[in-house]
């Protein structure tokens, strides 16, 4: 059998197991894909198996094929094993039956990114199978990456950091194509991710009977100022190479590509087409009002309420930056709110200068010649960023037929119906086995 055809039943299997991540404590139930991936390597020599399970059915487990030289650079693919919830009347086919059709698998997780996990576990045992490679080659099916990992990497990271390699490490996504605007190529690789910054931002006023509301200090009235003030902020573009880069990669008239860059003219962003929104929310710092509470009882007014905010970071902005940018845009509402911190997690890149980056890079030449590779970051966030903090390098890759945009890519994720053109699997499985061969061979 070929890798192919041994890579897509695992994840027909995988989608089939629906372990949905609700963001519970109990939900995820990652054991059953665990169970089907230690299925997949039974009986195959030279593989050291482990599990970990910081709540009982929340299991990550780890397959290592040693390498034969200790000194050698090792490689751990990481990838998760949960998957979103649905809404199932929006979808038109069984979001969990892996169906086939039209050429491509559908199913929650398809995208999201069981077929990289299943990839990676395909070509780990193809590894094994051979007696492995000169480095040491891990693969993670990792819990809860859809929940920010504190029952996964996260917990890993801080409780069983010496379980795995964090050294260089590959995970979602990338690969994915760019519309260049004069009809030739470029193809992506994912060097980083947006940190988060989440906000609470309280504001208080006066109690009293909904009778009698003349001359009172209104929490409401004052906390829907808050948010008008917050959505008019204005926030400097980005000025690091990766915008520039990625910028540049489109061929923009060299006035659109200055407007850009510069942070001149929001309208702008429209020459990205569907990756508009996208595009600013990798060259700003980005604050999405998301939540608001006040009040209980329809004839009482409230003397307290509240505004949640989902920040999230670039590289290089810290929670300094962030409360001084929401005091700026309050202005002199600044000294009457609270600003309580929720989650805070620094952004975080891996450098293009790496060797892993290099052989990512290589391998998406021979397949794509003609295509310059952009480095680019998420504005969402992956199990990487853990490695990243312990010291090592992480990439998003995988290897999408030239027809796939980043936009395409994008619009799968977390949505209905979602599926994957089986080119797309093809592909990936004989990228991530030309560079695990390329890196450790």
């Amino acid at each position: 059998m070929t890798l192919y055809e041994e890579t897509l039943p695992l994840l027909q299997e995988l989608i089939r197991n629906a372990c949905v991540n609700d963001l519970t404590p109990d939900s995820g139930q990652e054991v059953r894909n665990a169970d089907t991936l230690e299925r997949f390597f039974a009986g195959v020599p030279n593989v050291e198996i482990q599990r970990l399970e910081p709540r009982p059915g929340r299991t990550t487990i780890i397959f290592t094929v040693p390498g034969s030289d200790p000194d050698a650079e090792p490689l751990t693919l990481l990838g998760h094993t949960d998957v979103v919830p649905i809404d199932e009347p929006k979808w038109t086919k069984d979001p969990f039956g892996a169906e086939i059709s039209e050429g491509q698998i559908w199913g929650r997780g398809a995208v999201d990114m069981l077929f990289i996990t299943a990839t990676q576990a395909a070509v780990t045992r193809q590894v094994a199978r051979e007696g492995g490679l000169r480095g040491t080659l891990t693969f993670v099916g990792i819990a809860d990456e859809e929940a920010r990992g504190g029952l996964g990497a996260k917990w890993i990271a801080e409780e069983h950091p010496q379980a795995f390699s964090w050294k260089n490490c590959l995970s979602e996504t990338g690969g994915s194509h760019l519309p260049v605007t004069d009809g030739s190529d470029a193809v992506v690789i994912n060097i980083g991710e947006k940190g988060a910054a989440q906000r609470r931002i309280h504001v208080h006023g006066d109690a009293g009977h909904g009778s009698i509301p003349f001359d009172r200090d209104s929490s409401i009235v004052k906390i829907g100022e808050v948010a008008r003030r917050i959505a008019a902020a204005d926030i400097a573009v980005a000025k690091d190479d990766i915008w520039q880069g990625f910028v540049q990669a489109f061929r923009f008239d060299p006035a659109v590509e200055k407007a850009l860059l510069e942070g001149t003219d929001p309208a702008a962003y429209g020459e990205f087409g569907e990756l508009a929104r996208f595009a600013h929310a990798v060259s700003h710092l980005t604050i999405a009002q998301t939540v608001v509470r006040a009040g209980q009882a329809i004839n009482v007014l409230p003397s307290h309420a509240y505004l949640e905010l989902d920040i999230r970071t670039l590289p290089g902005q810290t929670n300094d930056y962030v409360d001084d940018a929401l005091r700026k845009a309050l202005g002199d509402l600044a000294d009457e709110v609270e600003i309580e911190h929720l989650i805070s997690e620094e952004a975080t890149v891996s450098p293009t200068d790496s060797g892993l980056y290099h052989v990512l890079e290589k391998v998406l030449g021979d397949f794509f010649p003609d295509a310059p590779v952009v480095p680019i970051i998420s504005s969402g966030g992956s199990d990487l960023r853990f490695g990243r903090r312990l010291g090592g390098v992480g990439y998003g890759f995988a290897v999408h037929a030239r027809e796939r945009t980043l936009a395409e890519a994008l619009g799968q994720l977390h949505s209905h119906d979602e599926a994957l053109h089986l080119e797309d699997l093809e592909l990936t499985i004989r990228g991530y086995d030309a560079v695990v061969r390329e890196f450790l061979g």
